[in-house]
């Protein structure tokens, strides 16, 4: 078991945002977390990345507790957020943010690895030299996973990879993402609140409502779920 989360709870000043909530990720798998917005999804993520520390529990990452660790040793330990919101570095060019990326390595295989993440990302090489600010939407979104895929994780964190892409870029972002966990091998927890999108490319699932689990399963289990087709999917 790479990721292990038990009995996690997060508060924001009186405001619990997380009740109580443990999930798992093996090694090589996609787990995704759906629910509306404001159910605790980012959150969760922030937690595990090292943004917000825990009222109560436990994030057991490779076996060690991490919940008392800083943003930066969580990164270097093999833990890489791309949070919502496209959070590129306007002003640097495509290229300087991948570097940014690998701000926590020592290696000298920085750049043969930026050239190996454009065969995913190959617009990017195209714009390398290009202001991100400047990049549309999709571009932007597939510059914050290029980014953290520059610090060489083992778990990926995606937060809303999706959102307000149009449809044709949706698919093309739900492809790539797929791509990366076949050939890396790169465990990935994706936030989405394109339910059909994160169970068609997921193996395993989470609900999350008002801060807890309300079900959980196989991708397939959630989709066949009549409360998840009704609630979530539109069916």
């Amino acid at each position: 078991m790479l990721l292990q989360i038990k009995n996690l709870k997060i508060a924001y000043e009186k405001a619990i945002a997380i009740k109580d909530i443990s999930i798992c990720v093996d090694e090589g798998e996609i787990v995704t977390i759906i629910g509306c917005n404001g159910a605790g999804k980012s959150t969760l993520l922030q937690a595990i990345s090292g943004l917000l520390k825990p009222v109560a529990g436990q994030i057991i990452f490779d076996g060690k507790d991490i919940c008392k660790m800083s943003p930066q040793q969580i990164v270097t330990m093999g833990i890489a957020h791309a949070p919502e919101g496209r959070r590129v570095f306007r002003d640097l060019s495509v290229y300087e943010n991948l570097l940014l990326g690998a701000y926590t390595r020592k290696d000298k295989k920085i750049k043969e690895d930026i050239e190996r993440i454009y065969t995913y990302f190959p617009r990017l090489k195209e714009r390398w030299k290009q202001r991100a600010g400047s990049l549309s939407g999709g571009e932007q979104q597939m510059l914050t996973i290029a980014r953290a895929l520059l610090s060489k994780p083992r778990l990926l964190l995606l937060d809303e990879p999706s959102m307000g892409l149009a449809p044709f870029l949706t698919i093309e972002i739900s492809r790539i993402i797929n791509e990366i966990n076949n050939k890396e091998k790169l465990s990935i927890i994706l936030v989405e609140q394109n339910s059909q999108l994160a169970l068609r490319i997921s193996k395993r699932g989470y609900l999350v409502e008002t801060g807890s689990i309300v079900l959980e399963g196989t991708s397939q289990e959630l989709v066949a779920n009549d409360y998840v087709k009704k609630a979530y999917l539109g069916i």
